[in-house]
This record gives C-alpha cells, sequence and structure tokens, in this order.
C-alpha cells in the first residue's frame, strides 16, 4: 500500500514544477497552483526513534576485564625471580599476598563456583609461586625433605594434573638429586597420585593414592618405581595423606589457592 501511496502523490504533483514566490526570501518552495492559491511544500525530517540499545552496555565489563589483567600482571610480577617461592623473604611473602587478595576481590570477592567451572580447572597446571617453599622444604608447611641443606636436592618444575572426569589430582615434580664426585646427578620426575572432590562450591579435597618416581637423562630407559606407601600407624598426625584447600580464583589459565594451612599458591596452564 505504500508504494500505492507514494505514486499517486508523485503522479499529482511531478506536472507542476516548483517556483519561488515573487519578492520571498525564505528560500521557501511552492508549487505552481495556476488560478488557485498556491500551496506550501512543507518537508520535514523526523528523527528515528531510539533503538532501546544502549551503547554504553557492557562497557563496565570492559573495564572489569581490563583491570583484572592489570592485576593478574602485578601478581606475577610479585612473584617472579622468587624460584617458586624458595627464594623468598618476608617481604615477599607479604607483597605477593596483597596482590593476590588484589586480584580475589577484583574479580568478586565471592567464593569460586567449581560446578560451574568445572571446566576451568580441567587440564596440566605449572606451579609459579608457592608461599609454603619459604620455609625451604619440599613439604612446605607439611613434613619433606629439605633442600640445599641435609639433602643436595635440587627443585625444578612442579605441576598439578587435574582430571574433572576421572577424579584424578597429580602432583608432579622434577628434582635432581646429588651424587658423589664423579657421579652425575641424578634426575627423575616423581609423581604423586591424590583423587579429589569438591567440598561446598569453592573448596577441593585431595585422598592420598601413591608415589611413582620415573628417572630421567641417562637413567631414562630404566622403569618406573611405585614408592611404597608408608603405613597409616606409622605415618606422623601432620602426615594424614589427604588435604583442603579453596580455589579464591580461576579463569582460564591462572589459578590461586589457599590452603588449610594458609599456603598461598599460584598456576598457570
Amino acid at each position: 500500500m505504500a508504494a500505492a501511496v507514494a505514486s499517486s502523490c508523485c503522479s499529482s504533483t511531478s506536472a507542476r514544477p516548483l517556483v519561488r514566490r515573487a519578492g520571498s526570501r525564505s528560500g521557501k518552495l511552492w508549487w505552481a497552483g495556476g488560478v488557485r492559491k498556491a500551496r506550501l511544500l512543507s518537508i520535514s525530517a523526523t528523527a528515528a526513534a531510539p533503538s532501546g540499545v544502549d551503547y554504553a552496555a557492557g562497557t563496565g565489563a570492559a573495564a572489569d576485564d581490563d583491570a583484572v589483567a592489570a592485576l593478574k600482571v602485578k601478581l606475577l610480577s610479585a612473584v617472579s625471580g622468587l624460584n617458586r617461592g624458595l627464594a623468598a623473604s618476608q617481604e615477599d611473602l607479604d607483597r605477593a599476598d596483597a596482590a593476590a587478595r588484589e586480584l580475589e576481590a577484583a574479580a568478586g570477592g565471592g567464593p569460586v563456583d567449581l560446578e560451574g567451572d568445572m571446566d576451568k580447572l580441567q587440564g596440566r597446571w605449572r606451579l609459579v609461586y608457592s608461599s609454603a617453599f619459604s620455609s625451604r622444604t619440599l613439604g612446605g608447611s607439611r613434613p619433606g625433605p629439605p633442600t640445599g641443606r641435609l639433602l643436595p636436592i635440587t627443585l625444578g618444575q612442579v605441576f598439578q594434573r587435574i582430571d574433572v572426569v576421572s577424579k584424578d589430582f597429580d602432583n608432579i615434580v622434577d628434582v635432581e638429586l646429588g651424587a658423589p664426585w664423579p657421579l652425575p646427578p641424578v634426575e627423575l620426575t616423581a609423581t604423586l597420585a591424590h583423587k579429589f572432590e569438591i567440598i561446598g562450591t569453592s573448596s577441593i579435597k585431595i585422598i592420598f593414592d601413591k608415589t611413582t618416581v620415573k628417572t630421567k637423562g641417562n637413567l631414562s630407559q630404566l622403569p618406573p618405581l611405585e614408592v611404597p606407601r608408608i603405613p597409616d600407624n606409622l605415618r606422623p598426625p601432620s602426615n594424614t595423606g589427604s588435604g583442603e584447600f579453596e580455589v579464591t580464583y580461576l579463569d582460564g589459565d591462572t589459578r590461586i589457592t589457599r590452603g588449610d594451612r594458609g599456603e598461598l599458591r599460584i598456576f598457570n596452564k
């Protein structure tokens, strides 16, 4: 119908030219009306109604994302050069803790929903920092072999491998054991296998299963060795074989956890 109206309008006016009235300085055009009084042609433009789209929507979210990204960089800068925490002083520990709390607060400050973010937990995570290593033992706040003192142990990379389907939670540690001269040091990878379960919304409980040791380098052809488990009645009370920690920050490539003994740990994929 719109097309028909337009066609009718154009056919009724196209035969009459537009003229400027004598003496008029307004610039308005008039239809030539013959013997009839000229009619003023009025042309107006109407602004389209607002579409309802809020162009500012998402700006706050983008700003929040930028703030979180900047705080992640700040946190990683605070712990860089600390050798996973083995070289951390008390000042370093305080600086890392403050930077982690800033990032946790910027991300919402509430508990992480592990059930909803389970896919983000999946994968192989590299330990960037552990406040527990400032004790200079591989066990952190739990019993563990010392580094560089009674035993010539050098800590290498530390990983956590998490499988959310099988509920496997493996701590993987590369270490180098010193040997008397002229023997070369022994390189090996120890895998501490656990099972895990979600406690509440943001906490994880791990239950120890077994430890497997695999040599590397010149001894890489040796088969893996499963370390015998210490009987429960001989295990120190502080080493129960299980532990809990809370995930306080989690995204696709960074994870922050706080242990049941206050340990702060930072992981990257």
